[in-house]
């Protein structure tokens, strides 16, 4: 699983299973999933836990939902004002039946920069999801790759889309994409083996102190905020990880970072670069979306405010992708150049700090 998956579902959150008692008002209704919440999740509204929990889900469906009376907490509807609590367990259920296999193909544009008849790659732009889920169905990158390939007559011994790995919707950068078994198998062991190329374009808060490093500690889930991943430095918690970064550019406030990793958690960038003190620029769930670095100026946080909009997300971007082709063996090699909006973001800093 890459580092910036948001679209995860991990042991330590939740504990799913695949039945509950439903009343007869919800009979015929169709659960999509259950869970229970875990027992240091703190009080949250429901309709933000989902939101979160499924990141590719809307506010204002999971509220339709929620007041239809289909997001059922212990076995009885809730609003979307309850406050989930540890150990609840929580169920939704829609009138149409779950659709995780169901895939339908979506003309949409997308970047392909390398296909032939084992893979395909793609340069994702920032706030495209990858994968259809919960409250998200369609307007994927899965969805634009099936139309892809059924425009071409494209036949495959794979029911699904071959991802390979994912990054998470407001990342943006390369992907891998095989087109049989065979295919997904193999570069499937490359980026589980840490054989891959892959290297991280990052702005982060403040003015990082060495011009290379190395960011060691434990990733897992946070003591008290379960949305966030979290550094154990003394390894007593989550899995070991290992971030190299070096310094690209300085911007006083701000500092645009390479980062290579040696191992591939969840979140991984982003909670090591937070641990050391420097979120990754307008990242909102690790609280970089205000700012967290420079003067306490008007000037200075009308700028900030203006950078925001033209970044209007967490700045990462996965810059570089190598590896080894499934079939001819040969090592293949791909860049991805700097989005528009983190250029954007670029050009406003070198101004501001040369006026």
């Amino acid at each position: 699983m890459t580092e910036d998956n948001e679209d995860f579902l991990d042991e330590e959150f939740l504990d799913v299973n695949n039945s509950i008692d439903i009343d007869d008002e919800n009979k015929g209704l169709y659960e999509h999933f259950n869970i229970t919440v875990d027992p240091k999740q703190e009080p949250l509204r429901i309709d933000k836990f989902l939101m979160i929990f499924r990141q590719n889900s809307s506010r204002n469906k999971i509220s339709q939902t929620c007041r239809a009376g289909n997001v059922v907490v212990n076995g009885t509807p809730v609003k979307q004002n309850y406050r989930v609590k540890p150990g609840d367990q929580i169920s939704v259920l829609l009138a149409h039946p779950p659709r995780e296999n169901v895939i339908i193909p979506q003309d949409i544009p997308i970047n392909i920069v390398y296909e032939d008849d084992d893979l395909v790659v793609v340069d994702k732009d920032p706030g495209m999801v990858v994968h259809p889920g919960f409250g998200n169905w369609d307007g994927t990158l899965v969805n634009a790759l099936a139309f892809h390939f059924q425009k071409n007559g494209e036949k495959s011994d794979l029911d699904r889309v071959g991802l390979v790995h994912r990054i998470d919707k407001d990342t943006s950068g390369l992907l891998v994409i095989a087109k049989n078994e065979y295919a997904l198998s193999y570069l499937a062991k490359q980026f589980f083996d840490r054989k891959t190329k892959r290297l991280y374009w990052a702005f982060v808060w403040g003015n990082v102190q060495d011009d290379e490093g190395t960011i060691t500690g434990h990733i897992g889930r946070h003591p008290k905020n379960r949305m966030q991943m979290y550094t154990y430095v003394d390894g007593s918690q989550g899995k070991h990880a290992v971030t190299h970064y070096k310094v690209l550019e300085r911007f006083k406030y701000m500092t645009w970072v390479e980062c290579k990793l040696e191992t591939g958690r969840t979140h991984q960038i982003r909670a090591h670069f937070k641990h050391i003190g420097h979120t990754l620029f307008n990242d909102e769930r690790y609280e970089g979306n205000v700012a967290l670095r420079g003067v306490n100026l008007p000037k200075y946080k009308s700028f900030i405010k203006n950078v925001f909009e033209v970044l209007p997300r967490h700045a990462l971007h996965a810059h570089t992708l190598g590896f080894v082709h499934p079939t001819t063996k040969k090592e293949l090699y791909f860049e991805s150049p700097m989005p528009k909006d983190m250029a954007d973001a670029v050009k406003k800093w070198r101004n501001y700090l040369e006026n």
